[in-house]
């Protein structure tokens, strides 16, 4: 038979209603109660039923993840800090997939799991603004990802154009002016990288450079086949850059090889960088400069916008936090070298 807020009061010395709300995380009770309380509760191992706890709320406990592809690890790592933002709010976190297709996209949005969530946190590719205003599932809704939407929806995204800038800005500080873009998407619903390609041309002309569209090369997908065929084509066209600004770094990871297989090196004859920072980057043959999105950062802000909501807090409409970023430095960019005097 397990602990019961009875046998905690008892040990205590409280009554039930005092335990359940130290339990509760009320505010209304004093640090030494709270205390009392708690050393109570971890001398009889209770635990609370969270499950009848939200359904006294109306609440199923469980919120919704859905993302566009299992298979890259950006969204394995976020999907993890999501995982653990919810736990703090005592909520379990059903993880979705997508396949980044627009009517799967739809189909969570509209409610598809509305019997069993009590709200969702959607990372959509191809969903537009009219998508999002159609809806008509009241479940409390979070957007995640670069797209723009004038919807009345939170929208959780780190400043894509400032960083794309950031890391085109460091290629150049190191001499590179021939800057490729990989990753590009043609057609209006299919444009997720469009922010990151923005930044790509903004810096490159505010250092003077005139942006060489010849070098932005389209994509069909975001994954490492992609990037690899995307610097064959630049390659076999005679485009060679001498540097890689890449959608993510699943590309640039896949740039890299075809990099290597035709002989050239990194970062001598061409430098990478990459947006994303995922765990594969750091243990390349050559590590991989990146741009590093705070994706702890980008999950509570998620998780505690769509909390607020479900607790009927009184916030403005609608919320647009930008969670930081930083370029982290590694071997796949490095100085260009100045040649010395003939000898």
């Amino acid at each position: 038979m397990g602990v019961s807020l009875k046998d905690v009061a008892q040990r205590a010395g409280v009554s039930i209603k005092t335990v359940s709300n130290v339990v509760n995380n009320y505010q209304h009770v004093t640090p030494k109660m709270r205390a009392k309380v708690q050393q109570a509760i971890d001398e009889l191992g209770y635990r609370p039923n969270l499950t009848a706890r939200h359904l006294r709320k109306g609440r199923t406990g469980i919120i919704a993840l859905a993302v566009p592809e299992f298979g890259n690890p950006y969204f394995a790592e976020l999907a993890g800090e999501v995982v653990d933002a919810a736990a703090r709010h005592d909520y379990t976190v059903l993880v979705d997939h997508t396949g980044g297709l627009r009517e799967k996209e739809l189909l969570v949005s509209q409610g598809f799991r509305s019997h069993v969530i009590d709200g969702l946190i959607l990372s959509p590719i191809h969903l537009e603004t009219e998508d999002l205003m159609a809806r008509t599932e009241t479940a409390p809704l979070v957007l995640l990802g670069e797209r723009e939407y004038e919807a009345p929806y939170d929208h959780i995204a780190i400043d894509n154009v400032a960083a794309a800038r950031e890391a085109v800005a460091h290629l150049i500080a190191l001499g590179h002016r021939r800057v490729a873009f990989l990753g590009s998407r043609t057609g209006r619903e299919r444009q997720p990288a469009h922010l990151r390609l923005r930044g790509w041309r903004e810096e490159l002309a505010a250092s003077g450079i005139e942006p060489d569209e010849s070098l932005v090369v389209v994509t069909d997908g975001y994954g490492r086949e992609d990037g690899a065929a995307a610097m064959a084509s630049l390659l076999d066209r005679g485009e060679r850059p001498d540097a890689v600004f890449a959608y993510n770094d699943m590309i640039a990871i896949g740039a890299m090889r075809t990099i290597t297989e035709r002989g050239l090196t990194i970062p001598g004859d061409i430098a990478v960088v990459g947006f994303d920072d995922i765990e594969e980057s750091r243990y390349g043959t050559t590590t991989l400069t990146t741009i590093a999105p705070d994706k702890a950062a980008i999950a509570r802000l998620a998780v505690d916008s769509l909390v607020e909501r479900l607790a009927g807090t009184p916030v403005a409409e609608p919320r647009r936090p930008r969670p930081g970023y930083r370029l982290v430095v590694r071997e796949s960019t490095a100085p260009r070298e100045t040649p010395g005097p003939a000898r």
